[in-house]
């Protein structure tokens, strides 16, 4: 799932190499955090949420098909 995350946010801003994406264990759900660049932020995140809705509808598809719990969080 991190690779996933990371793919799709590369893909979406100017500066890929800012973009780290960390994984955190909270029992049986696993926590994406995605760190961009402040100027990126915004397109990580699109116009009212859509592209951070999109990219989480994406990530949960993919943890069904494994039968596990992803939340994907973009911090700054």
């Amino acid at each position: 799932m991190k690779e996933l995350v990371e793919v799709i946010a590369k893909a979406l801003v100017d500066n890929p190499e800012g973009v780290v994406v960390t994984e955190k264990q909270d029992g049986k759900t696993t926590v994406l955090e995605v760190h961009v660049a402040d100027g990126d932020m915004g397109k990580v995140i699109g116009k009212q949420g859509r592209i951070a809705k999109a990219i989480r509808s994406v990530v949960k598809a993919a943890a069904a098909k494994e039968d596990k719990r992803v939340v994907v969080d973009i911090v700054q």
